[in-house]
C-alpha cells in the first residue's frame, strides 16, 4: 500500500497546513468520520459509476458523515472526489493525524487489553506509559480478548507486551529451546 501513502502524503500536508490556521482538534473528528463512510465498499462502488456526479458522491458522504463539516473539510473532500481519490481518503487521514500529533508532540498509543479499562485505570496506565515512552500520549484502547489478561501497547514502532498470552508464548520458547 505505499503507492496509498504516496497519494495521501501531500493531500495530508496541505490539508494539515489549512487546518493548522482553524481548528485542528475539530477539523481532525470530521476528517474520521469522512475516513469511516469512505471505507465502506459499497460507497466506493457507488462513487466509481459514471452516471454519478460528483456532487451527488459529495451529498451522500456529507449525509453519511452525520457532522457539519467545515467549510475547509467541505472543499478538501471535493477535491478527493473530483480527483478520484476516495480510496485514498483514510490514508490521507491517517497522515493528517500523524502530522497533527507531531506538532504537538503528542504520540497515538493502541492499547488492546483483554478486558474493558476503567477511566481512572485508564489514566494511570496511561501516566505510566508516558514515563516509559517519554512523550505524550492519545491512549486508543481497543478490546482484544485473546490476551487472556494484561496489555498491549503499539506506539509508532514500539511495542510494549505484558500480556498473559506473550508470557506464555515466551514460557513455550523456553521450554522447547
Amino acid at each position: 500500500m505505499a503507492e496509498l501513502a504516496t497519494i495521501a502524503r501531500p493531500y495530508a500536508e496541505a490539508l494539515f497546513q489549512v487546518a493548522a490556521k482553524h481548528d485542528v482538534k475539530a477539523w481532525g473528528q470530521q476528517l474520521d468520520a469522512l475516513a469511516l463512510v469512505a471505507q465502506d465498499a459499497e460507497l466506493r462502488s457507488f462513487a466509481d459509476n459514471p452516471k454519478i456526479t460528483s456532487q451527488q458522491v459529495f451529498d451522500v458522504i456529507a449525509a453519511a458523515a452525520k457532522l457539519p463539516l467545515a467549510d475547509g473539510v467541505q472543499n478538501f473532500l471535493r477535491a478527493v472526489i473530483e480527483n478520484g481519490r476516495l480510496a485514498a481518503l483514510p490514508a490521507v487521514v491517517g497522515q493528517f493525524h500523524a502530522l497533527a500529533n507531531a506538532a504537538a508532540g503528542v504520540a497515538d498509543a493502541h492499547i488492546y487489553s483483554a478486558y474493558p479499562i476503567e477511566p481512572a485505570q485508564l489514566a494511570e496506565v496511561v501516566a505510566s506509559l508516558e514515563k516509559r515512552f517519554g512523550r505524550k500520549l492519545e491512549a486508543h484502547v481497543q478490546l482484544e480478548p485473546s490476551l487472556i489478561g494484561g496489555i498491549r501497547v503499539v506506539v509508532g514502532d514500539e511495542v510494549l507486551d505484558t500480556s498473559v498470552k506473550a508470557r506464555l508464548e515466551r514460557m513455550k520458547v523456553a521450554l522447547t529451546a
